[in-house]
């Protein structure tokens, strides 16, 4: 199920939080595609629940309430370089959520207006087993 794992971005640990499934890199490239650069937050936000929301890089301002999970490096179809991805997650949510391990999966359906697939008749979601 696991296509590719996030690089390890938390200082002492060694083994990646966040990972994405096949159908998920391919909706990132045609994404990125459309979109450019692109980033993941997920908040345990009241509209779309914790979905992860897919921005442009820099659409959502990330801080000291934010903790980077891991960055995606994406192989573009034209196999022009790689694409980073960095999956951001709020402070509060990974005190909740520390103890796991997320897979990012996409399905058919229609997800939050504020994330760039949703035109795409997708959404993201996440997929978690204990670590």
């Amino acid at each position: 199920m696991i296509d590719l794992d996030a690089a390890v971005t938390l200082p002492g640990e060694d083994f990646s939080r966040v990972a994405l499934t096949r159908p998920a890199v391919r909706l990132l490239q045609k994404l990125w595609g459309i979109h450019g650069p692109l980033m993941f937050h997920q908040s345990g936000g009241c509209c779309d629940g914790s979905s992860p929301m897919c921005y442009p890089a820099g659409d959502f301002i990330t801080a000291e309430a934010d903790v980077l999970l891991g960055v995606f490096d994406i192989a573009p179809s034209d196999d022009d370089g790689v694409w980073p991805i960095e999956f951001w997650m709020s402070r509060e949510q990974f005190e909740y959520w520390k103890h796991t391990h997320l897979t990012v999966d996409v399905v058919e359906g229609r997800g939050s207006g504020f994330s760039v697939e949703a035109p795409e008749g997708k959404r993201f979601l996440v997929r978690s087993r204990l670590i």
